[in-house]
């Protein structure tokens, strides 16, 4: 969807949840102060952040405010639309299948979906499941095809959008971000289960490692369930337009789900730490190859990107998400014992914004 413009806000809150003092002699405010820059300096309405530390320690922050138009602080640890999040809750599905011997990650589209994929330079038994995962189909991405006002669109609708234009290239050639990937995931999944996406996610993700504020929205449901900080876009005159509540079935598989900033961390640590995933399909999860497109020295897995760290030679892992009215941003240590997350309440279209956001992921996992 249309990116959104940074947005001019004057006012400026502050809600912290008090952490031990050893853990707040531990941690100096860095990661706040980056909140606050966000707001202040890069004009994002409202910034959250959940850190965890190595011995499993929160702290959460916020800054600006929650409602433009009421002025109403931020909710601590608010929910938000986490966009791209939710691939990896896709991916993670898929490959426990792969785990359970029903997918074969390098079996190709057709053995699922038979005769589905079509197009212009696209033939779906020539794209593996492996391909999806990893963006490396040369599919078009379907989000460039959308029509500007919000609707529900249904999964299938989406593919026809993307198979209306030819292969951006030959499958395995290159790597290239299209959510087209992740909707065909998301229908070899209900195709292989028998069970919508949304609930094989729920019962395979979400319960089994207590994510209480994370769900994917049923069709048709365009509000936020619990306490959030509003989102927003521009409108034709650069006022700031409230866009929090939207149909957001565009994203399906791709984008259409509802989390917070600790629950994310939750759902990373567990996957890195090999509660979510068999240790060989873990394996292939992390295998990457380059993908510029989320920031310097970026590489993508199957669903799983990393991206170095400042501090050492080490790396993070995580996703980030983009979407209607929030941007989302980072993942956890190597070890899976370190986690941050960052959401900004507008979808930033300056680069520069968004290399701030992940500096203070980085910083939160650095210090």
């Amino acid at each position: 969807m249309p990116a959104a413009a940074a947005i001019a806000v004057g006012v400026m809150t502050m809600g912290v949840l008090a952490p031990p003092a050893a853990f707040a002699a531990a941690r100096p405010d860095t990661v706040q102060q980056g909140l606050d820059a966000l707001v202040r300096s890069d004009g994002v309405p409202a910034a959250l952040a959940s850190v965890k530390d190595r011995d499993g320690r929160t702290r959460t922050y916020t800054a600006g405010v929650g409602d433009l138009a009421t002025g109403a602080k931020v909710p601590v640890d608010g929910q938000v639309r986490i966009g791209s999040n939710t691939k990896t809750f896709t991916a993670v599905v898929v490959l426990q299948l792969v785990g359970e011997g029903k997918i074969d990650l390098d079996a190709h589209v057709d053995t699922y979906l038979p005769g589905l994929v079509r197009g212009e330079g696209i033939d779906g038994s020539r794209i593996t499941v492996r391909h999806l995962l990893q963006h490396t189909s040369g599919l078009p991405n379907y989000v460039k095809y959308l029509d500007d006002e919000p609707r529900y669109y249904a999964p299938h609708e989406l593919l026809d959008r993307a198979l209306e234009h030819k292969a951006e290239f030959d499958p395995g050639k290159k790597w290239a971000y299209s959510n087209t990937n992740y909707v065909l995931a998301g229908l070899i999944i209900e195709k292989i289960t028998g069970h919508p996406v949304a609930k094989e996610i729920d019962r395979r993700v979400i319960k089994r490692i207590g994510l209480r504020h994370t769900y994917f929205p049923a069709p048709g449901d365009a509000t936020i369930r619990e306490a959030h900080p509003k989102g927003y876009d521009r409108d034709a005159t650069g006022a700031p337009l409230d866009v929090t509540e939207f149909d957001p079935s565009w994203g399906w598989s791709a984008g259409q789900m509802i989390s917070t900033n600790s629950d994310l961390n939750r759902f990373y640590s567990a996957l890195l730490g090999g509660r979510l995933l068999p240790e060989a399909q873990l394996a292939q999860m992390r295998t990457t190859v380059p993908a510029e497109y989320f920031g310097r020295g970026a590489r993508y897995g199957l669903g799983l990107v990393s991206k170095p760290l400042s501090c050492d030679d080490g790396v993070y892992w995580g996703h980030g998400g983009s979407t209607t009215g929030y941007e989302t941003r980072g993942g956890v240590t190597d070890d899976g014992r370190r986690a941050a997350n960052v959401a900004v309440t507008t979808q930033p279209t300056d680069k520069a914004v968004m290399e701030h956001v992940d500096s203070v992921v980085d910083t939160a996992l650095c210090h």
